[in-house]
C-alpha cells in the first residue's frame, strides 16, 4: 500500500487501518474541508503526525494548530475534536495502550 494513494472524502474524514497488532494500531486519516462535529475520547494514547495540509484541533478547550510535519501526543481519555482542516489533509495516527 502506498500512503499517498487515497481519495479525499467530500465530507468528514476517511480512516484506513494500516497496521494493527496487540496494543498498537496505525491509521491513515484523510480530511475534507467540510467536517462533521465529532468529539473523540479514546481509551488509548494517540500520537498524530500531520503529513500534508493543516488543521486546528480543540483539545479540552485549548486550540492547537498543526501544519505539515507537526506531531501531537494526545493522552488517553482526553476529549478532542478537529475544528478545521485544509482539503486533503493527511494524518497518521498511532494508537497504543498506555
Amino acid at each position: 500500500m502506498n500512503i499517498y494513494d487515497y481519495k479525499i472524502p467530500s465530507i468528514g474524514e476517511d480512516f484506513t487501518t494500516l497496521f494493527e497488532k496487540e496494543k498498537i494500531k496505525i491509521v491513515r486519516i484523510v480530511s475534507s474541508d467540510t467536517l462533521e462535529t465529532k468529539e473523540y475520547c479514546q481509551e488509548e494514547d494517540e500520537f498524530v503526525i500531520l503529513l500534508e495540509g493543516s488543521a486546528k484541533l480543540d483539545i479540552e478547550g485549548r486550540v492547537v494548530t498543526l501544519n505539515r510535519g507537526d506531531t501531537l501526543f494526545i493522552p488517553a481519555e482526553t476529549k478532542h475534536r478537529v475544528l478545521l482542516a485544509q482539503q486533503g489533509t493527511l494524518w497518521i495516527a498511532i494508537h497504543f495502550t498506555p
